[in-house]
C-alpha cells in the first residue's frame, strides 16, 4: 500500500457520471453550444485581436493575482502590448507575468497546430519550469523538480512526496484515456480540465508554482477540446474573481472525502458566466457591423459631399457612448471637425434635421444620439420574455 492511500484515500482517479445531475449536464451542454458559437462567428480583425488580447490579459492576470502578484489587469494588458515599464523593485512582478504569457502563447500555438504529445509527467515538469523561470526562489525549490519534502497549503497537507511522481503519472494516464466523447468533446473537455486542476492541487507535486502549473494544464486541455483561445482563459479568471469561494471549494472537495461534483458545479457556473460576457462582446460587434451596413445602404445612391458628410456624422455619432450635446457635435471626431470647420451652425442644423427624417438619429433635451436600435427590427420575431 502506498502512503497516499492512507493519507489521501479520496484520490481515486474515478468519476461516476451517473451522479451528475441534469442541471449540470444542461449547463455543460450550454457551454459547449456557446463555445461552438464563439468559434464560428467571423469577427473584424481588430475585434478578434482585441478579444484575444483582453482575455489573455484576464487569464494571465488571474493566474498570477491568485498567487499574490499585485499588478492590475490593465497593467498586464500593457505588458502584453509592450507599454509598461516598471521600477527595478517591481520587475519580479513583470517577470511572473511574462512567464505566464510566454507559457500560454507556447502552449496555445503548439496545441492549436496539433504539435503536442499526450500529457505526461515530463510535460508537466516543463510547465512548472516555465512559470518559475528567472524568479528568485527559496533554496530548496527547484523548478520542474518533484519536491522531496512535506508541504501544506493553509490547513491542507499535500500528498506524501514519495508518491508525487507516481500520482502524476496516474493522473496523466487517466486524462489521456478517459473523458473521450468526440461528439461532445467540449463537454468532456471542460470536465477533464476542471478535474485535472483539482487533482493536481491535491497532489501539489512541486515546491512552488503549483497553482500556475495547474491552470496551464487546464488551459491546454480546454484548447485540446476545440475551444477558441479567449474561452480557454475563463476558468482562471473565474477562480480569481471568486478567490475565497475557490479556496473554500478546494477545501470542501478534500474534506468531503473526494466529492468533486460541488467543485465542478462551481467552476462550470463561472465558466458559463464568462461565456455570456464574451457572447455580449461579439453581439455588440455584430450589431455595430449591421448598423454600419444599414447606414451605408441608406446613402448608397447619395454621392454628394453633403451626403458623405451626413453619413460620416451618423457613423461618428454612433461611436459616442452617451448623448452628445449639440454644441459638442463638431468635436466628436477629427473628420467631423474638418467637415464643419468652415460651415455655419445652420448647416449642422439642416444635417441633423435630415438625419432625423431618415430615422438615423434622435434629438433629445440633452442633445443628439444615433438610433442604432433601429436594426433590432431586423431580428426574427419572438414572444418577449415574461
Amino acid at each position: 500500500m502506498r502512503s497516499y492511500e492512507q493519507s489521501h484515500p479520496w484520490i481515486s482517479f474515478q468519476l461516476d457520471l451517473r451522479k451528475i445531475n441534469y442541471k449540470l449536464w444542461l449547463a455543460l451542454g450550454e457551454a459547449q453550444s456557446k463555445c461552438e458559437h464563439i468559434a464560428g462567428v467571423p469577427l473584424r480583425p481588430s475585434t478578434a485581436q482585441k478579444l484575444h488580447q483582453v482575455y489573455l490579459a484576464k487569464g494571465v492576470h488571474a493566474t498570477t493575482a491568485i498567487e499574490g502578484n499585485t499588478l492590475s489587469e490593465k497593467e498586464v494588458l500593457d505588458i502584453l502590448e509592450g507599454r509598461l515599464k516598471l521600477p527595478p523593485s517591481k520587475e519580479y512582478l513583470k517577470q511572473e507575468v511574462d512567464n505566464i504569457i510566454k507559457a500560454c502563447n507556447e502552449i496555445g500555438t503548439s496545441t492549436i497546430e496539433g504539435k503536442v504529445n499526450p500529457l505526461s509527467v515530463e510535460e508537466i515538469k516543463k510547465y512548472n519550469q516555465m512559470v518559475l523561470e528567472k524568479l528568485k526562489l527559496e533554496e530548496n525549490i527547484k523548478p520542474g523538480i518533484i519536491r522531496d519534502y512535506i508541504v501544506g497549503v493553509a490547513r491542507y497537507k499535500a500528498v506524501p512526496f514519495e508518491d508525487c511522481e507516481y500520482l502524476l503519472d496516474r493522473l496523466c494516464q487517466w486524462l489521456n484515456t478517459g473523458f473521450i466523447a468526440p461528439e461532445n468533446r467540449i463537454v468532456f473537455g471542460i470536465l477533464k480540465a476542471i478535474i485535472a486542476h483539482l487533482y493536481f492541487a491535491w497532489i501539489h507535486p512541486f515546491g512552488d508554482g503549483n497553482g500556475r502549473t495547474a491552470r496551464l494544464i487546464e488551459f491546454r486541455i480546454l484548447l485540446e477540446a476545440g475551444m477558441p483561445s479567449p474561452t480557454a482563459h475563463l476558468l482562471s479568471n473565474h477562480y480569481n474573481q471568486t478567490r475565497q469561494e475557490y479556496y473554500r471549494q478546494l477545501d470542501v472537495a478534500s474534506k468531503s472525502g473526494g466529492d468533486i461534483l460541488p467543485f465542478i458545479e462551481y467552476a462550470v457556473t463561472g465558466f458559463l458566466e464568462g461565456l455570456h460576457e464574451q457572447i455580449d462582446v461579439i453581439r455588440n460587434q455584430q450589431w455595430d457591423v449591421t448598423w454600419r451596413n444599414y447606414v451605408h445602404e441608406i446613402f448608397a445612391d447619395k454621392k454628394s459631399i453633403v451626403d458623405i458628410r451626413r453619413r460620416s456624422l451618423t457613423l461618428d455619432l454612433s461611436m459616442a457612448l452617451k448623448i452628445v450635446p449639440t454644441s459638442k457635435i463638431k468635436e466628436i471626431s477629427p473628420r467631423i471637425a474638418a467637415y464643419y470647420a468652415h460651415t455655419s451652425n445652420m448647416t449642422l442644423t439642416r444635417d441633423i434635421n435630415e438625419l432625423i427624417r431618415l430615422g438615423l438619429i434622435e434629438k433629445t433635451a440633452e442633445g443628439v444620439r444615433a438610433k442604432k436600435e433601429v436594426i433590432l427590427a431586423f431580428l426574427p420575431h419572438k414572444k418577449p420574455a415574461s
